[in-house]
This record gives structure tokens, C-alpha cells and sequence, in this order.
């Protein structure tokens, strides 16, 4: 069971998100010292944080740039500010996605999902680099390499091949991708899986797997 620490000083909206998360299968923790909060997100290593823009005697997004010194933890930031300014500087500070109070309860469950599977490397322990067979692909940079050949993989083909690699020999449903890549800006309907998906292919082949990814007809995509 995957643990989610809610940093919110409305106390309401704290119960309402810990009886949200509880009923949908997630262990809720509630941040009560706000004075010692990156070290209570430290020593209890949530799989995700909701975080706050708007807490006691510190800001959230400082929060945020504090704990990415220390640690890769998940964050979703909360907030009722709804200024592109603050978008911005949380992704700057290293949040994994934003929104806006008031949300909707299913719409914040499927962030929380689509987070937690796109993070689903071992985060604690810095990885910046996976492996497939000779590959190695740089998550910092958003590159495959083999030798001294390089292939650059675009925003959705980074989300596409991050998936299937943590979950190889795994099929895939077209389902799983979409919900992983349907908040970002650039995904705009189902034919755009495909597109992708047949990009990442041909990328693939040039560096020499051609046969990587295969399609299970009416299930989905495995990475072999």
C-alpha cells in the first residue's frame, strides 16, 4: 500500500483527502509539525507528497526546493492560488505535477496514479540511469545510448519506454499509457498513443531493436 503525506493546515480539507485516499486503497499521513516538516517527510518517506503552497512558517514551494536537495520523493502541489507564476516554480523547484483547489476528488486520484507509476523507479536512491539489454537510458537527459550512438526520445516517448521498461515482459494495456501520459500538455487523444508508440520503434531500430516493443492485439504493448 503505497503512502501518501498530506501537508495541509486546513484541518477539514485534511480529513476529507485522508477518508479520499484511505477508501481508494492508500495509507494517509497527516503532517502535524509544520516547524520540523522536511524532516518529518524524511523520516517517514512517503511514495507522495500533497503539498501546500499556503502552510505555517514555511512556504510550500520552499519546501519543495528544500526537500529536492535531500530527497526524489514525489509531489503533487495543492493549492488554492490559481497563477501561472506558481505553477511554474513548483515545476522549477521539482514538483511532479500541480492542481488547483477546488479539484475534483476522481481527477486528483488519477495525478496521484499517473505519479506514482511514472516514479515508480526507486527514487530514494537517485537513479538517473536504466538499463535494457546494452541500452542505457539517461532520465536526466531523455536518451538512449548504446556505444557511442545516441537516440533522443521527446516527452511522451520518455513516459512511453519508462513504462514499459518497469514493467518488461508485461503486457501493457493502451489503457495504462493513456492515463500515464494524459496530463501532459502535449498528449492530445488515442491516435497520439499510437504515433508515439510507432516513433519509439523506429528509434529503437536504429540503435538496433527492432522488435522491442510488440503489440498483443486487443491488450496492449510488452517491451521484450
Amino acid at each position: 500500500m503505497n503512502k501518501i503525506m498530506i501537508i495541509e493546515d486546513d484541518g477539514i480539507i485534511c480529513n476529507e483527502l485522508s477518508k479520499l485516499l484511505e477508501n481508494n486503497n492508500y495509507e494517509a499521513i497527516i503532517l502535524k509539525d509544520f516547524k520540523n516538516a522536511l524532516n518529518e517527510i524524511l523520516e517517514v518517506s512517503p511514495d507522495l507528497v500533497l503539498l501546500d503552497i499556503n502552510i505555517p512558517f514555511i512556504n510550500g514551494e520552499v519546501l519543495l526546493k528544500n526537500l529536492r536537495k535531500e530527497s526524489n520523493i514525489p509531489v503533487i502541489m495543492v493549492t488554492s492560488i490559481n497563477k501561472e507564476i506558481d505553477e511554474a516554480l513548483s515545476i522549477s523547484y521539482g514538483a511532479d505535477d500541480y492542481i488547483t483547489k477546488p479539484y475534483n476528488p476522481n481527477i486528483l486520484l488519477l495525478r496521484i496514479g499517473a505519479v506514482l507509476r511514472r516514479t515508480k523507479v526507486n527514487y530514494n536512491t537517485n537513479i538517473n540511469e536504466l538499463t535494457y539489454k546494452e541500452l542505457k537510458f539517461d532520465l536526466q537527459k531523455g536518451i538512449i545510448k548504446k556505444d557511442d550512438a545516441e537516440i533522443e526520445l521527446t516527452k511522451n516517448e520518455m513516459i512511453i519506454f519508462s513504462y514499459l521498461l518497469n514493467n518488461q515482459n508485461k503486457i501493457v494495456t493502451r489503457e495504462e499509457l493513456m492515463t500515464t501520459l494524459w496530463d501532459n500538455k502535449e498528449y492530445v487523444n488515442e491516435n497520439a498513443l499510437t504515433v508515439n508508440v510507432s516513433r519509439l520503434r523506429n528509434k529503437l531500430k536504429e540503435i538496433g531493436y527492432k522488435n522491442a516493443i510488440d503489440t498483443r492485439k486487443g491488450l496492449g504493448y510488452i517491451l521484450l
